[in-house]
């Protein structure tokens, strides 16, 4: 996982965690949900990436 990747997807966390907050702020649903897919997005990105950096460890020691 290259440091601009982990910055990409901690850059979409954080704008994920904001839009929540203000759609809970201002009882505003959709943002709220819209912040909240931003924050699983976010998630399944660093999963994906902890599997392909498992794989590239793996085909080295192949």
């Amino acid at each position: 996982m290259s440091l601009k990747e982990k910055a990409d997807s901690l850059k979409k966390e954080a704008a994920g965690m904001a839009k929540e907050v203000e759609g809970k702020a201002t009882g505003d649903k959709v943002r709220e949900g819209e912040g909240k897919a931003k924050e699983k997005l976010s998630d399944k990105e660093k999963n994906k990436m902890k599997v392909d950096q498992v794989e590239r460890q793996q085909k080295k020691h192949d």
